[in-house]
């Protein structure tokens, strides 16, 4: 069973907004990765199918696929752990967060399931809301 992780997407209001700054920081750093600090302990329980799942205002709305690690140092000689990731962003059922610092493990059976699709197309967000509201999802 996989392990997930979960990180805050700081100062971004949506899952477009989520995708441009994804696609930003890809083009300028020649790679999809995300920095940390401290390269996570279970990192072999991550990379046997674990994504990261972000944040976005007190809601787990999305995740990407973790491929790798690897270890860098920035121009003051400090290191830290680069998680390489997919490129691609999946929506994913939003579930409430609360906030933290950081990144979290997540474990599989806490994880949100990808958005569900209708006809090839993702559920508009405003049905979603109203199917959470039912108590349908």
């Amino acid at each position: 069973m996989a392990l997930h992780l979960l990180k805050l997407a700081v100062g971004v209001d949506s899952l477009d907004q989520l995708r441009r700054v994804r696609a930003a920081r890809a083009a300028e750093r020649g790679g999809e990765w995300v920095y940390t600090r401290n390269r996570p302990r279970r990192a072999n329980e991550i990379l046997a199918g674990g994504s990261i799942y972000w944040v976005i205002r007190g809601r787990i709305a999305a995740r990407q696929r973790v491929i790798g690690f690897a270890a860098d140092r920035d121009a003051g000689g400090r290191r830290f752990c680069r998680i390489i990731v997919d490129r691609e962003l999946v929506a994913t059922l939003p579930r409430p967060c609360r906030a933290f610092q950081g990144w979290r493990y997540l474990p599989q059976e806490a994880a949100p399931p990808d958005q569900l699709a209708a006809a090839g197309t993702a559920l508009p967000a405003q049905m979603l809301a109203e199917l959470r509201a039912l108590g349908l999802l």
